[in-house]
């Protein structure tokens, strides 16, 4: 028996008991007539102790040549500990060691091991194995269990089934680009890995598993974000004989189920935002709504003043920053060089401040009076103290640029506060999308979404207004989750696919096995997804998925551990009739 307990569980109860344990070696505070060693497993830390008295010469030498983390075995007696320490739950005990076992030796790790390491992100990386020994890391892990634990009882309980669906499929042009598998069997072919399991999850419906559920893996080979993994965890499902209604309230039970055992906290019914309310009010179509500074529209109130910026654009658009008139010159400059990133594009910011006194002072003097300020400020709603900072250009731009104006103020201003979560569901997505390049329209969500029956007419005349009878769930201004009401007719499902550009060969060819099973009676049926990695995140107060991934890529999307992606040697190329092309 390599363990009687594990090293998180001994306390005064157990004194004077006999025990053995096993671990990995933390620290060694050394006084030469006295040893004390901190042994380490997944459960906690226990302190061992070795002196001169009570120990004998061959175990006191024994002891001298450990070094940090060699796994060891001890037996002992659980003592009381002199020194308590109330910061671990085996703090008020140690162990008297009488046998020590050397189960392995270790060479110095290239980082510290303690929840406070040297190491940085990259080897850490690199040396995950030895990341996931910290409570850090390991914690976050054992956090994931739990949630996947919850999530399983709670659609276990809804009388959903586990089905596993298939990795190795058939690859389509819709959303991301596929990681793509070549077939020795079949030279010359390719299997797809899955972006997700959307058309075998409606076939279960068709098959009659009316409530359908999975944690599955999910690969998509896109260029990535800084937090952006191209193989992530969904909790995929799907329901038949349901309206967009009764999904809503089963996922909004199970969110709100995990909230309340993170916080303690009981959640009521989550608000509900249309798609264009969300646009128009945050620029944004996953709102955080922790925090007001909606946008105010300011076209009627600016225009016409001989300012050109705002004369010409399309929009003018700005929010209201509570308490930050008193924001210095460098700090708005800031602001600006920040708007001016690559990444977010503006070409420059207008600013108000409501002076505590009731006076309006502006970087727009010269084209505005005082009382075209304070009709500015009013619109507004703001009062003395106030910062109101303003964007313009092309709708859809402006929007775009404020929204993330708006998240870093956000950030800056500690508004954003993990520990605080403000759920939401956006509905009436766009169905379609025009895609100029393609001059076609492509799925906003994918091409088996179903519109809401109300526009079902205006497919004909007006695509582009079409609503889908689609739905995303929003946490802390974060998508975990998104979903629809699917097309289960036959002959509705075609007219789409001619609609998105299809041939009709193409369409038989890439979803024909879709469209043959709705013809043998598939019911009305809706699903959705919910993205594992980043709702376990947050729900501890994070945003960074990586750290709630046991082995995860790198922001290139390497594994640096075990160094892949990788070549293959010249013999698998053959076996697979593949060559590698040189690019000139």
């Amino acid at each position: 028996m390599f363990r009687t307990h594990t090293n998180g569980e001994l306390t005064l109860e157990n004194l004077n008991e006999e025990v053995t344990l096993s671990g990995w070696v933390q620290t060694i505070r050394d006084k030469g007539f006295m040893v004390w060693i901190d042994l380490r497993d997944r459960y906690g830390l226990t302190q061992l102790v070795f002196d001169q008295e009570r120990s004998s010469e061959n175990l006191m030498a024994e002891v001298k040549n450990l070094g940090r983390e060699f796994v060891i075995q001890i037996k002992g007696t659980v003592i009381e500990r002199a020194s308590k320490n109330p910061k671990i739950l085996t703090g008020e005990i140690e162990i008297l060691v009488k046998d020590l076992s050397l189960l392995n030796a270790s060479e110095l790790p290239p980082f510290t091991i303690e929840d406070q390491t040297d190491g940085g992100e990259e080897l850490r990386m690199k040396y995950r194995y030895l990341d996931i020994r910290r409570n850090p890391v390991k914690n976050k892990l054992i956090f994931r269990h739990k949630m996947a634990q919850k999530v399983r009882n709670y659609l276990t309980e809804k009388e959903f089934i586990e089905v596993e669906t298939p990795v190795l499929i058939k690859s389509t042009p819709e959303g991301a680009r596929d990681f793509v598998v070549p077939s020795r069997m079949n030279p010359g072919q390719f299997y797809a890995l899955p972006q997700s399991p959307q058309t075998f999850k409606q076939l279960l419906m068709v098959g009659g598993m009316d409530r359908y559920f999975q944690i599955v893996k999910c690969f998509r080979d896109e260029d990535l974000r800084a937090d952006r993994q191209p193989e992530f965890t969904q909790i995929d499902c799907e329901l038949a004989f349901v309206e967009q209604q009764d999904v809503l309230e089963i996922f909004e039970g199970l969110t709100a189920k995990l909230l309340e055992d993170v916080t303690g906290n009981v959640y009521g019914e989550f608000p509900r935002m249309t798609y264009q309310e969300a646009m128009t009010r945050y620029g944004n179509d996953k709102p955080d709504i922790r925090f007001a500074m909606e946008f105010v529209e300011l076209n009627e109130l600016v225009k016409g003043k001989d300012f050109k910026i705002f004369d010409d654009a399309s929009l003018v658009v700005g929010i209201n920053v509570e308490g930050c008139a008193d924001y210095t010159r460098k700090q708005i400059d800031a602001l600006v060089d920040w708007i001016k990133r690559p990444q977010v594009g503006a070409s420059g910011l207008v600013w108000i401040k409501y002076q505590a006194d009731g006076t309006l002072s502006s970087s727009v003097n010269k084209f505005y009076s005082e009382a075209d300020l304070q009709l500015i400020a009013k619109k507004f709603e703001a009062k003395p103290g106030d910062l109101m900072l303003i964007l313009s250009g092309e709708e859809q731009k402006a929007r775009t640029q404020l929204s993330a104006l708006r998240m870093e103020l956000g950030n800056q201003l500690g508004l954003r506060n993990p520990n605080e979560f403000a759920p939401l569901w956006v509905v009436d997505f766009p169905l379609l999308e025009w895609d100029p390049e393609s001059n076609r329209y492509h799925a906003m969500h994918h091409p088996f979404t179903s519109p809401k029956p109300e526009d079902i007419g205006l497919l004909e005349t007006s695509p582009g207004e079409v609503r889908a009878n689609a739905y995303d769930l929003i946490l802390n201004g974060n998508e975990i989750g998104g979903g629809s009401v699917r097309i289960h007719d036959q002959k509705f499902q075609s007219k789409m696919f001619d609609l998105l550009g299809f041939t009709k060969e193409e369409a038989q060819s890439q979803f024909g096995f879709l469209m043959d099973a709705f013809k043998y009676g598939a019911p009305p049926h809706a699903g959705l997804a919910l993205g594992f990695d980043r709702l376990v995140a947050i729900l501890d107060g994070n945003e960074v998925i990586r750290d709630y991934i046991a082995f995860p890529k790198n922001n290139a999307g390497r594994d640096v551990m075990i160094d892949a992606p990788s070549s293959v040697s010249e013999l698998q190329l053959d076996e697979l009739q593949l060559k590698i092309v040189e690019k000139a």
